[in-house]
């Protein structure tokens, strides 16, 4: 008797909360980061142009497979079965120019699909940022999905020491809020992922984004997303140049050299 209750309770469960297959199943996705490209290495976060292209042909001749990284989230949200076992994610932050100018035709030659995480006040305004316009193109090639990085990209633990906290309150809203809405505007498509300035993020912050409407935050750290992490903290890691060759074989396998980088 007691089994039998046992064994309709636990069917009774799985009918009312059914475990997505991301949760059942073991997996680990790289979700690489990008910032800029370029001939030659003008800081700690540009990435050759070269180099790039060497490491998205390495992905196609060795049976990676690129996915956009709202699949990865809609694992996470039961929405989507568990993603396969050399499935990678490519992302890039601050929609700098170069986006347009140099990972566009390797992207569109390989037919991957890119998240970019952009702050609209530098859209169509700072001169190392792309345009609207360019943005657009971007999306209509079907490969790029354009997302939040907050509106004007702040460092909150520099604001917080400068803030009451009713003040901050205000200031970390109206930076979500308004990059969602802006982002929403321009675009015309749904704005529902986030990621960190320089990967800060806490408790706090996650709680203001999810009332924003924020259902995916992304951070800075060098491992793969797996079934175990939050889908408010998954990790993404930051590709400098020296990520390259043997270095970017051994990131992928999930043993990545470890990397200062200045921002």
């Amino acid at each position: 008797m007691h089994r039998l209750f046992a064994q309709f309770l636990l069917a009774l469960i799985t009918l009312l909360f059914p475990l997505s297959a991301c949760a059942a199943e073991a997996f680990r996705v790289p979700i690489l980061l990008y910032h800029r490209f370029g001939a030659t290495v003008a800081d700690g976060m540009t990435i050759t142009t070269p180099v790039f292209e060497a490491q998205m042909k390495y992905l196609h001749d060795n049976g990676y497979k690129v996915i956009p990284l709202r699949q990865l989230v809609d694992c996470y949200r039961g929405k989507a079965p568990a993603p396969g076992p050399k499935s990678v994610v490519i992302v890039e932050d601050d929609a700098h120019k170069s986006v347009y100018s140099d990972m566009l035709p390797i992207i569109k030659k390989y037919r991957y699909p890119v998240t970019i995480f952009a702050y609209p006040s530098a859209i169509s305004n700072a001169k190392y940022a792309m345009t609207w316009d360019q943005m657009r193109a971007l999306t209509k090639t079907g490969l790029f999905d354009i997302q939040s990085h907050t509106y004007w990209h702040p460092n909150f633990k520099k604001e917080r020491k400068k803030m009451s906290q009713a003040a901050l309150d205000t200031f970390v809203m109206t930076q979500l809020k308004k990059s969602k809405v802006r982002l929403e505007s321009e675009m015309r498509s749904k704005v529902d992922m986030l990621a960190w300035p320089f990967g800060i993020y806490d408790d706090y912050l996650i709680n203001k984004a999810t009332e924003v409407g924020y259902g995916a935050t992304f951070t800075i750290e060098r491992r793969h997303a797996t079934a175990s992490d939050s889908i408010s903290r998954l990790p993404r890691y930051l590709l400098v140049n020296a990520d390259s060759g043997k270095a970017f074989v051994q990131l992928l396998e999930g043993n990545a050299v470890k990397r200062n980088v200045v921002y």
